[in-house]
């Protein structure tokens, strides 16, 4: 069966899981010119319909091992109808943990059938000039097997096998030991230290350099920032993604965190790309 339209949904604050969820596509055309007709669900909760003869690329990112509760909610208006479906979970270096699992589970309540399920790298959300993590990824590597992964799915839906995959067997590649128990102490310390004095950590906004010019308004895919009162972020609504940080074109913006530093450093080895079809 020849799909009749490709469909990448994403979730991606920061443009990652996008870029990712486009190479995937181009793979799956492979020159054969199928429809590409997108689905973003960064700043709304689209209604769609898809049908078996289409095929659904579903990029999310990972918050925490988990994918991004948002995205959840934006995605849940989306319904297949046997639609074969390519599940993408996109983190920061670290791991994804049960993030795999989870959006399969997802995409199969919403009438999927997922025939592919794959984990890239994408550069983390906390990563600074000073506390590098998976930086500049998606690189061209991560793209050109994007692509690659595109290819292999469609060959295995020009074969008609339309069977769905075991997210549960998809393992997150290992880190050494030593820069894992360090990671790990620094988490228990740092629970506990949250325990004793709760924080809240949001990002925080220079009034010398602010220009208020309204960027980070318009790229926070949760209204957490007001126009007028760019200096502020609203705690309930943030969910940290750090797009207003990434794209404030003075700088303005940082998000001081006790996390960055200890993922730069326990988390330097490059990742790779794990997929199962």
């Amino acid at each position: 069966m020849k799909q009749s339209k490709i469909r990448p949904v994403f979730f991606s604050p920061t443009g990652t899981s996008h870029k990712i969820v486009q190479a995937i596509a181009r793979g799956l055309d492979h020159g054969r010119e199928i429809r590409i007709e997108e689905i973003d669900c960064t700043f709304h909760s689209p209604a769609e319909m898809l049908s078996r003869e289409e095929v659904a690329v579903v990029a999310v990112p990972v918050y925490g091992g988990h994918i991004a509760p948002k995205a959840v909610d934006r995605m849940s208006r989306i319904h297949g109808n046997e639609t074969p479906a390519i599940g993408v979970v996109v983190y920061g270096n670290r791991a994804f943990d049960k993030a795999a699992v989870e959006l399969t589970g997802l995409l199969t309540e919403l009438g999927f059938v997922p025939v592919a399920v794959a984990a890239f790298v994408g550069e983390h959300s906390y990563s600074t000039d000073s506390t590098p993590i998976a930086a500049g990824r998606p690189d061209q590597e991560d793209l050109r097997q994007a692509e690659e992964f595109g290819r292999e799915v469609a060959a295995k839906l020009a074969r008609e096998d339309f069977s769905p995959v075991d997210a549960a067997r998809l393992k997150n590649p290992p880190t050494p030991l030593l820069p894992m128990l360090r990671f790990v102490s620094f988490i228990m310390r740092h629970r506990r230290a949250q325990k004793k004095h709760p924080q809240v950590f949001l990002p925080k906004t220079s009034a010398e350099k602010c220009g208020h010019c309204g960027h980070c308004v318009e790229v926070c895919p949760v209204q957490a920032i007001t126009l007028s009162d760019e200096l502020n972020t609203d705690p309930v609504r943030c969910i940290r993604c750090c797009a207003c940080v990434k794209e404030c074109p003075s700088s303005a913006r940082t998000f001081p965190n006790p996390f960055a530093e200890p993922l730069a450093r326990n988390f330097k080895q490059r990742k790779p790309v794990v997929k199962l079809l």
